[in-house]
């Protein structure tokens, strides 16, 4: 049987990450579905091969890439469409494109083998048939070659931290029968397909065995309407018990980090019993940081009408608030245990210039009734199911997400992660200039920059000094004053450069009264008490 190269060029799709620190689910399945068929599978990421790692000799390419949804990525990178051609150009073998990739018309004219309904089955079939048909895995070959995949992370570069492995629960919509949200291709894979509970927890079991300590249940349109009861409806009732199992398997396995991702909130409000429960799952069984990223996508009702959108902005607001309820509570992670985050679309039909200003409104509502937001994510719809006519223009675009940043997320996180606020285990990851970046391990992790000397690859816990946007300023924590770096003084509230200064040149600091007696002001001082730590930490 010939050998098998997956390619990993990192997936990025609205129901599942695949870019670093994350690795997707497709290439493992890949890697089970060409072991199964008898062949032996050799795992590369992109990264691995920009930076020079020559590509193992196979006989089959299988190349998985490609984004369906805008991102910012602080590490990895989806390759480029140019990569690929270069990639596959100087293949001497047979190549096979998967993922939103294969939806690229260059790339689809360019090479006759582009599989997006799963290339998992494309390409077992391919191996053991000689043909690469379009069709959908059995349950029973996906939860095999899942558990047969699960080698593929060790060859990682994340592997074993920061690694987070992105799960599967199910395919498919709810809404499949009246074809779901007008820019969403979820629905056209049709029915949903769940997988049981107990085949998702052996999957996590094979890769915990294997070092990974980092799980988010990510790969699905829905969390709330797992195993829900499909009667044809938009929103069927959701299985608390079925949740329930799923999750307390997870939690027994003992992770590091267990989020999740997406929830309807238009299933949530409508059946709050069922919601209640599985929110109260969550909370127990999770880790803090988890984050229900909601798709209202507009504020406008009429624009929801038009685009066939599920959940109405009153319900939305309905979800926010039960989220609120039951997750607020602050975990040792420093950060809520469960917390909702919206998602706006821009660019969708029938969109107007008031569209914007309706949409900046309920927004602003939730700041204004005391309500925590962990994310809010504004894009414009991609054209990849259909075509969009034009509405707003890209500079109102960008002045509504300005207005947005300034007057809703800044305030939101200035709420959520006060000054003082401590954070554990901020995993660092790449430096510019001065500054250090970082982020805990998680879904939707804040954007930390750590304005000292740190060492990359590394966890650290840290203080939040200040808040941009989108981003905090944060120092180790806790920070011992007589070895630290003067700039890290420097970024203590109330310091600046002329006190950091004075502090510094007065070292060795013993006692509170050392620290007041070098500052002119007892009030600082006492402001930045909470940080500092006189004592050597030990390594």
């Amino acid at each position: 049987m010939p050998d098998v190269l997956v390619f990993d060029g990192y997936i990025d799709e609205p129901g599942s990450l695949g870019v670093p620190p994350y690795v997707h689910p497709l290439p493992r399945a890949v890697f089970g579905a060409v072991r199964d068929a008898g062949s032996d599978p050799h795992y590369v990421t992109v990264d691995q091969w920009r930076s020079g790692r020559r590509l193992p000799p196979s006989d089959l390419l299988v190349v998985l890439s490609g984004m369906s949804v805008p991102g910012r990525y602080l590490r990895g990178m989806p390759a480029s469409r140019r990569e690929l051609v270069h990639l596959i150009d100087g293949y001497r073998g047979e190549t096979l494109i998967g993922g939103p990739a294969a939806l690229d018309a260059h790339l689809r004219e360019r090479y006759h083998r582009s599989h997006y309904l799963d290339a998992a089955a494309a390409v077992h079939d391919l191996l053991v048939t000689g043909e690469a048909g379009e069709r959908w895995r059995s349950v029973e070959e996906w939860d095999r070659w899942m558990l047969l995949g699960a080698d593929c992370v060790l060859s990682h570069p994340d592997h074993p931290q920061p690694l987070v492995a992105e799960m599967e629960t199910y395919r498919g919509c709810v809404r499949y029968v009246n074809g779901g949200c007008s820019f969403c291709v979820e629905p056209l894979k049709g029915r949903p397909v769940f997988r049981e509970p107990e085949a998702i927890v052996a999957e996590a079991r094979a890769l915990r065995e294997r070092g990974v300590v980092n799980f988010r249940l990510g790969s699905q349109t829905c969390i709330i309407s797992y195993k829900a009861k499909l009667d044809g409806t938009d929103c069927p009732r959701p299985d608390p018990d079925a949740l329930e199992t799923l999750l307390s398997g997870m939690s027994s396995l003992f992770p590091n980090v267990l989020h999740v991702d997406n929830a309807n909130p238009a299933v949530m409000a409508r059946h709050p019993e069922e919601t209640e429960r599985i929110l109260a799952s969550l909370v127990e069984h999770c880790t803090p940081g988890n984050v229900l990223a909601l798709g209202m996508e507009t504020a406008d009702p009429e624009v929801g009408m038009m685009n066939n959108l599920n959940a109405t902005p009153e319900e939305v607001l309905w979800a926010v608030r039960a989220i609120n309820r039951a997750g607020r509570e602050r975990g040792d992670s420093g950060l809520p245990y469960l917390l909702p985050g919206i998602n706006v679309l821009v660019g969708l039909e029938g969109e107007r210039r008031e569209t914007l200003d309706i949409n900046y409104r309920f927004l602003k509502g939730i700041l204004d009734e005391d309500l925590l937001l962990r994310r809010i994510n504004i894009r414009q719809v991609m054209p990849v199911r259909r075509e969009f006519p034009r509405t707003v223009s890209h500079s109102e675009f960008l002045r509504f997400k300005e207005r947005v940043r300034a007057d809703v997320d800044r305030p939101m996180l200035e709420r959520l992660v006060p000054v003082g606020t401590v954070l554990r285990g901020v995993y660092t990851e790449m430096r510019e200039g001065r500054v250090t970046f970082g982020r805990q391990i998680g879904t939707y992790p804040l954007l930390v920059g750590i304005p000292h000397p740190v060492d990359l690859d590394r966890f650290y816990d840290v203080a939040v000094v200040g808040h941009g946007f989108r981003s905090i300023s944060a120092v180790e924590h806790p920070l011992y004053i007589n070895g630290c770096h003067i700039t890290a003084l420097e970024a203590l509230p109330g310091l600046g450069r002329k006190r950091a200064t004075r502090l510094f040149l007065a070292r060795p600091i013993e006692c509170v009264d050392d620290l007041r007696n070098a500052l002119d002001d007892p009030r600082v001082a006492d402001a930045a008490l909470p940080f500092l730590s006189f004592d050597r930490p030990e390594h």
